[in-house]
């Protein structure tokens, strides 16, 4: 094998297997009954971006990272990767579902991308990135293998590195005031399937750039910081959505300061200066850090991988 750890990354993420039947949302019902108005827009507009965004990254790993990435070992991984973004809108569906029982408005949850501003906006970001690399079969020219590597990055650190982080601690603000645990319970294996694909992405990108160092030159330092730039104020104005003028222990403000936090954690990933200089707000956010190999509210033992010795671990940083 040219890449054996691409071929270890997909043996990995074989041992990741969970499925939606295991999420109990049975008290999820009542806790959304708990909730205020302003609170339940917030879970009506984050479920919505979750039925919406894994489609996105579906889309692109099939029609532009698996015809770019030629490796076979790291194909095996992408094709893992699709498996578990196929489950992963299984389950945002299953939300769909279970949270918003009128059809029509979980017809227009489910067609976010067209009818709600903030999310149709995320969305134009990433296809802006995302589209001008689709039409190209072959990566002949640097020119084709830059416009590659700004969607592959844009793909890594801004929509499943960014917008999905963000997404990830509002229910975790929900689930520090021990409401939501079914959602709480998928979000855990959902966010240790997104890192896991974060790391592979970004693992290729340190490949490409120990084969082909050229093409990381200035121009696509300037490029990626401009990028992670744009893709904390598209997720901003998510944010101003969901939070209106603020709720208590969430507001536009707080989680400002958290993506500009992640956003440094992204470009410093990707070789290059911080430019925010921001700490996380979220004290709630700390409970990721530790190993959990059961679910935060211990309701059943749900082991998260199959057949494996030892601890189960986070070991992104949010």
């Amino acid at each position: 094998m040219r890449y054996p750890e691409f071929y270890d990354r997909y043996r990995d993420a074989i041992k990741n297997s969970w499925s939606v039947e295991e999420v109990d949302l049975a008290t999820d019902v009542a806790d959304l009954a708990k909730l205020t108005p302003g609170e339940r827009h917030l879970i009506g507009r984050l479920v919505a971006f979750f039925a919406t965004g894994d489609s996105i990254v579906s889309n692109n790993l099939v029609l532009t990272l698996y015809k770019h990435i030629n490796s076979p070992e790291a194909r095996l991984y992408l094709s893992r990767q699709l498996f578990e973004e196929a489950v992963h809108v299984q389950f945002y569906l299953t939300l769909l579902d279970t949270y918003l029982p009128d059809h029509e408005e979980r017809a227009a949850a489910f067609a976010a991308v067209e009818n709600i501003p903030s999310i149709r906006e995320k969305a134009r970001f990433c296809f802006r990135w995302m589209d001008s690399v689709e039409k190209i079969d072959r990566l002949e020219t640097p020119a084709d293998r830059r416009r590659f590597l700004l969607n592959l990055i844009c793909f890594a650190a801004c929509i499943e590195g960014l917008f999905f982080y963000g997404a990830f601690a509002y229910v975790y603000w929900f689930r520090s005031r021990g409401l939501l645990h079914g959602l709480a319970t998928g979000t855990n294996w959902v966010f240790r399937d997104e890192s896991c694909h974060m790391d592979f992405a970004f693992h290729v990108v340190d490949t490409v750039r120990a084969e082909e160092p050229e093409l990381f030159d200035e121009e696509l330092g300037a490029q990626v910081t401009a990028m992670l730039r744009e893709a904390v104020e598209a997720e901003l104005l998510f944010a101003h959505d969901l939070c209106g003028d603020g709720l208590a222990g969430m507001n536009t403000e707080s989680m400002r300061q958290y993506l500009e936090c992640v956003a440094d954690q992204r470009l410093v990933r990707l070789g290059l200066a911080p430019v925010f200089g921001s700490e996380n707000p979220f004290s709630f956010l700390e409970l990721q850090n530790v190993q959990e190999l059961t679910n935060f509210f211990e309701r059943r033992a749900s082991a998260y991988q199959v057949a494996v010795e030892g601890s189960v671990g986070f070991d992104d940083d949010f």
